[in-house]
């Protein structure tokens, strides 16, 4: 670190010598201040060291020096000091927030864009206007006259220095350290890797461009011609700027601005006729000043457009192999997929999909075409148009699944499908789509119907030598003494029948097929009420107060709605305290984008803590409480819900003792109709 500062102190010490030696003597105003550029890389480089203060010590101390050394007042050098050392801390601060992804500013990036060209020359030109505040403030403390070329003077010569010499000073700062970190130990071996991937040709034009520049500079500044050569020199300025590498052209533009400020303090160029001294400076500082933006400007610009056609080069090899990717992905699943339009027309689809349709194909290639497909539904009716999954899911904007069984020519046994169908968020070409993926079914079907099948045979054989108990149990009780008894076989013949009905119930209600309909929840739970009041009637219970609101029709299993809801109201009645009447009310309300169907009563309520797990199989919440049951009523329930894709809920009810169970339809399953109105 003091090696460093050390070093940066020797440069800017050689900079600010070499200025002062362009010095006017009436205003001892430097025409040429190249040690503002090495102060701005100093104090960049060295903004975070922990001896900061030594640097701006260092800095304070070689400006005041060389100043009053080459026959400036002790005041002024004072003045300039104050100047160089506030420029260096505003261009390292603002170079710290400006490019914080630029080497130097804390990230290790090159300058490589033209909107780092445009902060870089806005930081000079605000740092360059803090130490003007000051310096030509001094000379007009000592001289007694504020000049304002001088004050020109001041902002061009130290904003050029700033920008080229700052702009190289990180250019190259930036190559050591990337060759050096790539080369550990053998750094001598990065320039030679560099010269090695450098073709010969590049090489013979970085060499012609050299000397063309040098020609061309002799001859417009060299010679006293009186032809105003010097913009046309913009020519080689532009070649660099499209052909070679960027820190070339910035070596390039500091190599030959340097030396038309030579040639122009000399005497020399188009520039040496101007009579003034400041606006000779002024002038060949702008000149400069041109020059290198000009070739910044079109170097990085090429850079940029580089960078960006090889990005699109590597996005679209990138997405040819994210596509060929997928495209093997689809192709290779044992899951049909298609993407299909409402018309059924399908842009997509992979092997799978013609394999498991039966490798048939329609001439207007629409799905829809069930005759032809052989699709039809578990019922064995065709499924007619406006049916299918994907239409259901375009109508809706929700995804949709049902069974479809495909049998024609290639199919000729039958195979069931489970289809679902997913609408695309986003429209291709003004056509909305839905992405359509199903699988066979056929064997877990099957299954299912067999295990069916198997718990109704199970629960006729079990419910045969019931029936013979029972009966002898009628027989017994005729028999004196034997009362008690027989009590004891009735009340365990009747759990072991509801037992039996339940797990029948409960089976048909996970694996029985959904046979979806208009349903009209009115009449069901109307007709649930009455036989509920007709059974507490004809066995002298208290009958219940069951007051309906506004019921809609829903989309779905009517055997199943019925055996829900009776389960749900069954339920409310069973659970009341001795001698209160059983009260209950049945509303629907839209949720959102459900239908949400509540049953409140004034029942004895479910004990904190089991509101979900009276959900689950068998159990029960009021074990110890002289209420029969099973413990299945409300996990049929649950089956029931989860197949039509809603959801089942208990809680607490709000306006007194007593449950409010809701029950969850999705709109998206509903027919278009209005919504229900509260009760």
């Amino acid at each position: 670190m003091l090696l460093r500062s050390a070093g940066f102190a020797g440069l800017y010490l050689a900079a600010a010598y070499l200025g002062r030696l362009t010095a006017m003597d009436h205003s001892n105003l430097s025409l040429v201040w190249p040690a503002a550029g090495v102060a701005a890389v100093w104090f960049v480089v060295q903004r975070r060291a922990r001896l900061l203060g030594l640097d701006i010590a260092l800095l304070a101390a070689v400006t005041f020096a060389v100043n009053v050394a080459t026959g400036t007042s002790a005041l002024l050098a004072a003045f300039v000091t104050v100047a160089n050392v506030v420029q260096a801390g505003v261009f390292a601060w603002l170079f710290g927030r400006w490019l914080p992804h630029l080497w130097g500013g804390g990230g290790t990036e090159p300058v490589s864009r033209l909107s780092d060209l445009w902060r870089l020359l806005s930081i000079a030109t605000i740092s360059t206007a803090a130490g003007a505040l000051i310096g030509p403030t001094g000379i007009r403390l000592v001289t007694g006259a504020y000049s304002a070329p001088m004050a020109a003077v001041w902002m061009t010569r130290n904003t050029v220095s700033t920008l080229l010499i700052g702009a190289a000073g990180l250019q190259i700062g930036y190559l050591v350290k990337r060759y050096w970190a790539g080369h550990p130990g053998r750094r001598g071996d990065a320039i030679r890797d560099t010269l090695a991937r450098t073709p010969w040709s590049r090489r013979g034009e970085y060499a012609a461009l050299l000397a063309v520049s040098s020609a061309a500079y002799v001859v417009a500044f060299g010679v006293n011609h009186g032809l105003p050569l010097a913009f046309p020199l913009l020519v080689v300025t532009v070649w660099a700027g499209l052909r070679l590498h960027t820190s070339f052209v910035i070596v390039h533009d500091l190599l030959f601005g340097s030396l038309a400020v030579v040639f122009t303090l000399n005497g020399y160029g188009p520039f040496a006729t101007i009579g003034s001294p400041l606006a000779r400076g002024l002038v060949v500082q702008l000149f400069v000043g041109v020059v290198a933006v000009v070739g910044l400007a079109v170097a990085l610009g090429r850079e940029e457009r580089t960078r960006l056609v090889d990005d699109l080069h590597t996005a679209r090899r990138e997405a040819a192999g994210q596509a060929e990717m997928l495209r093997t992905v689809v192709d290779s699943m044992t899951e049909g997929l298609a993407v299909v339009d409402s018309e059924g027309r399908w842009i997509l689809r992979n092997p799978a999909a013609d394999e498991l349709l039966g490798g048939v194909t329609s001439d207007t290639g629409q799905i829809r075409e069930s005759a032809f497909y052989g699709l039809f539904r578990a019922d064995g009716v065709l499924v007619p148009d406006g049916e299918f999954p994907y239409q259901r899911a375009l109508a809706t904007g929700e995804p949709h699944s049902m069974d479809i069984v495909v049998r024609n020519a290639s199919v000729p046994q039958g195979r069931t499908l489970a289809v679902h169908a997913t609408p695309m968020p986003n429209l291709i070409n003004g056509i909305r789509y839905a992405v359509t993926v199903f699988c066979d079914v056929t064997a877990e079907r099957r299954q299912r119907d067999e295990l069916t099948a198997f718990a109704g045979v199970v629960a006729h054989d079990l419910n045969n030598p019931l029936t013979t108990v029972e009966g002898w149990s009628e027989e017994l009780a005729d028999v004196p003494g034997a009362g008690p008894a027989v009590t004891r076989i009735r009340r365990a013949s009747a759990r072991m029948r509801n037992l039996i009905n339940d797990l029948l119930n409960y089976t048909t209600a996970r694996d029985g097929r959904l046979d979806l309909t208009d349903v009209d929840l009115t009449t069901v739970i109307a007709d649930i009420a009455a036989a509920r009041v007709d059974q507490a009637e004809s066995t002298g219970a208290p009958a219940p107060r069951i007051t309906l609101g506004s019921l809609p029709v829903v989309r779905a299993d009517e055997p199943l709605m019925r055996q829900l809801f009776e389960n749900v109201i069954g339920n409310a009645i069973k659970y009341t305290a001795p001698g209160v009447v059983p009260q209950l009310m049945v509303y629907a309300t839209a949720d959102g984008d459900d239908i949400q169907v509540c049953v409140a009563d004034n029942g004895i309520g479910i004990p904190a803590g089991q509101h979900e797990a009276v959900f689950e199989n068998f159990h029960r919440a009021h074990r110890t409480s002289d209420y029969a049951g099973t413990g299945l009523g409300l996990a049929i329930c649950k089956r029931i819900t989860d197949r039509h894709g809603g959801t089942i809920t208990a809680a607490d009810n709000p306006s007194g003792p007593g449950t409010v169970i809701a029950v969850t339809i999705p709109l998206a399953a509903q027919p278009s109709r209005p919504r229900p109105v509260p009760a």
